[in-house]
């Protein structure tokens, strides 16, 4: 996560604080990443100094509805959900 954090210019964990779990996930996206739904809630799970593990339930939906949020808001225009899952899969080329 360091480095991928870094390739993004996210280099420091005080701008990492500064700009939060949900915008720096953007950035991820919006580099390239693939999408991981564990990757995201490990990261705001950390930027509240808790184990990434403790979340369940009602939060752990919570932010799988706000993952899904940012994923699609990444998702390159006219690419089908279909061809999405296949990129995010790594089943045919990025474009």
């Amino acid at each position: 996560m360091e480095t991928a954090l870094g390739k993004v210019g996210i280099t420091t964990a005080e701008v990492l604080h500064e700009i939060g779990a949900d915008a720096a996930y953007a950035r991820l996206l919006a580099a390239g990443e693939r999408p991981h739904f564990i990757g995201y809630y490990v990261l705001v799970m950390a930027l509240q100094g808790r184990p990434w593990n403790d979340c369940k339930g009602a939060e752990k939906i919570a932010l799988r509805v706000r993952f899904d949020a940012l994923k699609a808001s990444h998702t390159d225009a006219g690419m089908t959900a279909l061809h999405a899952f296949m990129r995010d899969f790594g089943l045919i080329e990025r474009r």
